[in-house]
């Protein structure tokens, strides 16, 4: 049988990019953060308006919560009282227990999955990238918590 000689082609990207104006426009000069072609008023800007628009939504959210939880709770305890629903407390004491034992025991271990590492060590970099633009959502988070 005669031999068969395949030839590939292969595509550099590094080189593919370097022509391509619209890739430089999409993705940016720099293969850094996106927050460094911003100066530092602007960083701490986005960070601040960023930060208390989800702190704001926080605090509203965080509100409503505990709401209806302590609205449900109340209407439980009323509902009890009154004699329409009658509650197992002894049912409620051992299921309680029985998820403080688990919740020690997984915390007894202190060891995070590989996934679970590789992540934090992501949101790490870019803490450390982004320092300014992270201490400006913080500073704002703060406020929308307050506000």
């Amino acid at each position: 049988a005669g031999a068969r000689d395949d030839t590939f082609n292969v595509l550099d990207l590094a080189e593919y990019t370097k022509n391509r104006p619209w890739w430089r426009k999409v993705f940016g000069p720099s293969s850094g953060s996106s927050a460094e072609k911003y100066n530092v008023a602007t960083q701490l800007l986005l960070g601040g308006v960023t930060g208390w628009c989800t702190g704001f939504v926080f605090q509203k959210v965080g509100k409503l919560a505990a709401t209806a939880v302590g609205g449900g709770f109340f209407l439980l305890q009323i509902a009890n009282h009154t004699g329409y629903i009658k509650v197992d407390w002894n049912l409620v004491q051992r299921d309680v227990n029985k998820a403080k034992e688990q919740l020690k025991f997984h915390s007894s271990g202190n060891k995070m999955s590989p996934e679970v590492k590789s992540r934090v060590d992501e949101v790490i970099i870019f803490l450390k990238k982004n320092v300014i633009l992270t201490g400006g959502f913080a500073g704002g988070f703060l406020l929308g918590m307050a506000s």
